[in-house]
């Protein structure tokens, strides 16, 4: 999802400053996962450049639906989101102390 909306940024030339999916998986340096026994939750654990923690996680209603590997990608896709902002955060402080 995140490069077919990179490509649609590109596309429309749209060349400020900004966070891209590139950068969010520059700053990962680390990744750790775990399911808690006898449930179907999942969480991710995303260690940042900076040192930072960054979790994510998922769980489906039904134990019959759970797979591990579905809900590593989800948990990490939700830790991922988190870093978005953080990254927008510090891009606008960047760009403020620029200006």
């Amino acid at each position: 999802m995140d490069n077919i909306i990179e490509r649609e940024i590109q596309a429309k030339g749209l060349t400020a400053p900004r966070v891209t999916p590139q950068r969010i998986e520059e700053v990962i340096v680390g990744e750790a996962y775990h399911v808690f026994p006898g449930t179907t939750l999942t969480v991710c654990c995303l260690t940042l450049a900076n040192g930072f923690n960054v979790v994510g996680e998922s769980a489906c209603a039904s134990p019959e639906n759970f797979d591990e590997a579905l809900g590593r990608k989800i948990a990490r896709d939700n830790a991922k989101g988190k870093i978005w902002a953080l990254e927008g955060y510090a891009l606008r402080n960047t760009l403020q102390a620029t200006a």
